[in-house]
């Protein structure tokens, strides 16, 4: 089996982690942070937005069961890539939309995705999701990984984490790995 990376960056790492943790031939979803420009950076560091850094998800992934058109399908569904340096509630360049690719085949599969879905008019603002080679990722702190399934009770996951994921499995259930078939989130 071949395995491929992707990073992606849909706003707060918490909603998007836990989505892409569910689907059949994801291996596994780090949070973390990229595109910026200090090494190692803290999440108190980039919440201050000074550092450059997208709150973003590392996907492992098996192409074989799962293609980055899928992956790309669920990241353009689950935020707003017409949104600047927003998601919500969450302000800041952290929180930007961005697709770091890892080959270039990701990168020509992102660009035709963002065409497809301009010439579509698929939003009514204009898509502003970059598209960036991958160069520097960094594992978020223990306690951001798996944040939803560790703190469910959060207020913000209930708010905002539960929402997304309940989107995801009303339009992706298709996707889901067999042992997440009866949904979770509450």
């Amino acid at each position: 089996m071949s395995i491929e990376k992707i990073t992606l960056g849909a706003g707060c790492f918490w909603c998007i982690e836990n989505i892409f943790a569910r689907i059949k031939g994801v291996v596994s979803v780090t949070s973390g942070y990229a595109d910026g420009d200090i090494e190692n950076p803290s999440y108190e560091q980039v919440c201050t937005g000074t550092t450059n850094h997208a709150e973003v998800v590392q996907i492992t992934f098996s192409p074989e069961q799962l293609s980055v058109e899928q992956i790309l399908t669920v990241f353009f569904a689950i935020h707003d890539p017409t949104s600047i340096n927003r998601q919500g509630d969450d302000i800041g360049s952290q929180y930007r939309s961005t697709i770091l690719f890892h080959n270039q085949a990701q990168q020509k599969l992102a660009i035709a995705r963002i065409a497809e879905l301009t010439n579509k008019q698929a939003f009514e603002q204009p898509i502003v999701t970059t598209v960036k080679a991958a160069n520097n990722f960094y594992s978020a702190e223990s306690y951001h990984q798996d944040y939803f399934t560790n703190n469910p009770e959060n207020k913000y996951c209930q708010l905002v984490v539960v929402r997304k994921i309940q989107k995801f499995l009303n339009e992706f259930s298709y996707l889901l790995k067999d042992e997440d078939l009866i949904p979770q989130a509450s």
